[in-house]
């Protein structure tokens, strides 16, 4: 079956090639009822499908974007996507997904791949790797948001929670239960701004409260290695009354510990998580959580690129999305 061309929708219906190729890009402000419908009609009695590359080559715009993320299972990651495709099919985009599993190659890779596929522009959650790499992109025109995290060398636009305020928020709301030996479990974050803003919001919460800060209350989490100290060891040689994870995945590793330990929330200790814990409701326990909006802000961030799509003059900025704190069983009042 030969393919069916511009030239043979314009014939059936009776218009010129201009007038069906104004239609397909949706330019109706000069054109008749009858004449859209007799378009329209001609589409489906041909089963007419518009040639995206061609229609790229001759607009300069693909109509699509891309989006890197560092792992799309999670439950942050895959609500913010939720928030990026939903915009985007409202405002007739489609989006090119590509997960990294926090690899920077990987996402290297994916950067080269996606501006070569023409994208009309880029949403990602960086890794703070390839900075250089999606700062030619920015200096080049191509249009690009991230979120999630910031890194101290971002290039702006980006959408973020607000880290910092909400840190301080659930740091205070600890203190005023009665705890003042907090166990700040985090990852490092040397050179990632986002995870500092956590840390800072912390500290000026002590500060404020004049509670003094205390080394041995900071402890690590690596995404390979998982706890630096054992929570048996943290608790023996720290004695916290509760700990404030700074990640998910952070908080379920401690749940995983407490549970091989027998250590019972909150009798034996008090937990307050950043991140929703997904099905919450459902345990014995349900925990007390900073709680973000990412389908919220990878709306936002969707809205951001294409406003600079459309305008690449438009000044660059950072939108901070509030958060909140979600009041549970898990944090006792001493």
């Amino acid at each position: 079956m030969p393919k069916i061309k511009l030239i043979d929708v314009a014939q059936h219906a009776g218009v010129s090639k201009s007038t069906v190729s104004q239609y397909i890009n949706g330019r109706f402000e000069y054109m008749s009822s009858d004449t859209k419908e007799r378009i329209e009609a001609a589409i489906k009695a041909l089963n007419y499908v518009p040639n995206p590359i061609a229609r790229s080559l001759k607009t300069d715009k693909t109509k699509t974007i891309g989006v890197i993320v560092r792992d799309i299972t999670g439950y942050y990651t895959s609500r913010a996507i939720r928030g990026i495709d939903d915009y985007c099919k409202a405002n007739q985009y489609n989006v090119q997904i590509y997960n990294t599993d926090f690899d920077p190659e990987v996402e290297a890779r994916s950067l080269q791949a996606l501006h070569q596929l023409r994208i009309d522009g880029l949403i990602i959650a960086s890794s703070g790797k390839n900075q250089g790499l999606i700062s030619d992109y920015i200096r080049s025109g191509f249009p690009v948001v991230q979120f999630q995290l910031e890194h101290d060398d971002t290039d702006k636009n980006i959408i973020l929670s607000d880290y910092k305020q909400a840190a301080f928020e659930a740091t205070e709301y600890l203190i005023q239960q009665g705890h003042t030996k907090i166990c700040f479990v985090t990852q490092e974050f040397e050179q990632v701004k986002s995870r500092s803003e956590r840390y800072q919001g912390y500290a000026d919460a002590l500060t404020k409260h004049k509670i003094p800060i205390v080394k041995e209350l900071i402890q690590y989490w690596k995404r390979e290695s998982g706890l630096q100290n054992s929570i048996k060891n943290i608790m023996q040689s720290s004695a916290p009354t509760v700990f404030f994870t700074q990640h998910l995945a952070i908080t379920t590793d401690v749940l995983t510990e407490f549970n091989q330990t027998n250590v019972s929330i909150p009798e034996d200790i008090s937990l307050l998580g950043f991140d929703e814990v997904p099905m919450a409701e459902f345990f014995k326990v349900p925990i007390t959580v900073v709680q973000q909006q990412p389908y919220e802000i990878g709306a936002q961030a969707a809205k951001m690129l294409l406003e600079n799509i459309q305008d690449k003059q438009i000044s660059t900025k950072t939108i901070m999305i509030p958060c909140s704190l979600v009041k549970r069983k898990s944090v006792k009042k001493l």
